[in-house]
This record gives structure tokens, C-alpha cells and sequence, in this order.
């Protein structure tokens, strides 16, 4: 099991342990070695302790390194909050996605776990783990059925997308490709305009993929063709793509195939994404405006 943190050797204190030239005393049993013995001792105990856990800096790549940034904001019930959840959940077990890792060079990814949702909120659920096989995923995934779910306020695409990427600065391992996998269900309206962070990610060598949840609530402040809006204002860099999600029981396929294309590589068939040139550009900047009619409605009653 791959655990997060940071491994240290436990510190020696004089006060409570004294060393003469003939024994060493241990509670209130003394034990005498001489000095070679002593040392052989202790080359054993650390020939025989446990491997740092995977998230300790490694010379070792990873295929790819992926954050999945998953949004949480009040326009998501606790419905959709849990099938998303479950959909990554069930991802990580998936002996397909377990394939997927094992078909890479180097047979192992990392993958951090952010939560998102006004500028102000996100949160590093998972930080960074070592997948290198179907104990680690399944790990992985049973971490994530535990955590307790929540919801909170607004929709900043663009504060997610920076706290990804600054996720990168601790990554444990040289990685082939950085990838941010972002799943939302409406435009950005907060924040920086969201199109400064997708481009300040892009240029730092990073992918956004996306997920846009598009499941025609009635919500004053969704767009229909959230879709458009995440193929021409959030994701970029190489091959990147989005799978979107129209009903409940697509999530759990979708996050699965989304994983699967991230992890191999792969570019994704149509119709997961579109040319711009088809269809009118999106309006990127949709979001902030529509939330402040909103706001200025609501002010008026």
C-alpha cells in the first residue's frame, strides 16, 4: 500500500540512552555487543526495513503524471457529487485501467486528487501516489471511497487550473507527460479569466483534458453547449480532449475512458472532440456575465 508523507529516521537522544565502550542499554535490560557485532546488527536492520513509500523522490519515471481536478460546487447535487466520486472509485479498480498502466514504458503513474470550486477552494484530497500496479490502484481507490463529500460556493475553472498545475512543483518523479484531467459543470465566474490560466498552463508544458458534466438541469447560470466552451476555453496543450457526461449513468464510462486515453496516450475517436472551425467560437468570458445578471436580478427583488 503506497502511503503519503515523508520518511525520517527516527532522532537519537543522549538524555535517554547512554553508549559506553561495553554495552548498550535498552529499557532495563542491558545487552553487550562488541563493536563489529554492533555493527553487522545494525547493517541487517536496515537491510531489512520497509521500502521508502512511492511517493518518496525517485530517479524512477513515471509515464505519466495526472491530477485529477474534480469540481464541487453548489450547482452539483449530492447525487452527481457521489456518482462522479464513484466513477473515479470504480476507474482505479477497473482491470482495463490496470492494463492501461502496464502497457506504459515504465509501467507506473502518479495521480493527485484535487477538489475545486470558487477561487478561494481547492483542495488536495489525494496528494501524490505511485501507481505501479493493481494493489496501488486499488489502494488508491479505496482511499477515495472513504473521504466524506462536500460542496461549496462559485466556479473559478481558471484558480483550479493554477493550483493543478503548482501541484507539478512536488511531483515525486520525472514524468513522460503532465496532464490535468478537469471535470465541471458550468463556465468559470470567478477568478482570473480562464483562458490566462489555460494558456499559462499550456506554455508551462501541461495538458488539460476535460470532463463538462452536461446534464440540462435548468440552472439560471448553466450553458448548453458547455462542451464548446471547454474545447475552445479550458483544454489545450498536446492531444488534448474532453469526454463529456449528458446523463447519470454515463459517468462511470466516461471517467473510465477518459483514464484510459490519458494514460496511454491516445488521441481520442470522434465525436469526443471537434474542431473549432466547425461551429462559432465559444463565448469564454460567458460565465462571469451570466453570473453577474444573476446577481443583479436577485438584487432587485
Amino acid at each position: 500500500m503506497l502511503l503519503i508523507g515523508r520518511a525520517f529516521w527516527p532522532k537519537t537522544r543522549d538524555r535517554e540512552r547512554t553508549i559506553d565502550r561495553r554495552r548498550c542499554r535498552i529499557g532495563e535490560r542491558a545487552i553487550c555487543f562488541p563493536i563489529a557485532q554492533l555493527a553487522l546488527a545494525f547493517a541487517l536492520v536496515v537491510m531489512a526495513a520497509p521500502r521508502l513509500p512511492a511517493h518518496a523522490e525517485t530517479t524512477e519515471p513515471v509515464d505519466v503524471a495526472l491530477v485529477l481536478a474534480v469540481d464541487i460546487s453548489f450547482s452539483m447535487t449530492m447525487r452527481e457529487l457521489a456518482l462522479q466520486r464513484d466513477g473515479y472509485v470504480a476507474a482505479f479498480r477497473d482491470p482495463r485501467v490496470h492494463a492501461a498502466i502496464a502497457a506504459g514504458p515504465h509501467q507506473r503513474i502518479a495521480v493527485s486528487y484535487l477538489e475545486w470550486a470558487g477561487a478561494a477552494t481547492q483542495e488536495v484530497i489525494a496528494p501524490w501516489r505511485i501507481i505501479d500496479g493493481p494493489d496501488a490502484a486499488e489502494a488508491f481507490a479505496d482511499f477515495l471511497a472513504e473521504q466524506p463529500l462536500r460542496r461549496t460556493r462559485r466556479t473559478s475553472i481558471s484558480a483550479a487550473l493554477s493550483a493543478a498545475s503548482n501541484l507539478f512543483e512536488t511531483l515525486p518523479a520525472p514524468a513522460l507527460r503532465r496532464v490535468i484531467d478537469v471535470s465541471g459543470d458550468g463556465p468559470n465566474n470567478e477568478g482570473r479569466i480562464v483562458t490566462i490560466a489555460r494558456n499559462e498552463t499550456i506554455d508551462a508544458g501541461i495538458t488539460i483534458n476535460g470532463l463538462p458534466i452536461m446534464l440540462a438541469r435548468g440552472d439560471p447560470l448553466d450553458i448548453p453547449d458547455l462542451d464548446h466552451y471547454y474545447i475552445d476555453c479550458v483544454i489545450g496543450g498536446p492531444g488534448a480532449f474532453i469526454v463529456p457526461v449528458r446523463a447519470h449513468d454515463e459517468f462511470t464510462e466516461a471517467i473510465r475512458r477518459k483514464l484510459i486515453l490519458e494514460i496511454a496516450d491516445l488521441a481520442p475517436p470522434r465525436p469526443l472532440i471537434h474542431r473549432a472551425g466547425e461551429r462559432p467560437g465559444a463565448d469564454c468570458l460567458i460565465g462571469e456575465r451570466m453570473f453577474q445578471e444573476w446577481r443583479e436580478r436577485n438584487r432587485a427583488r
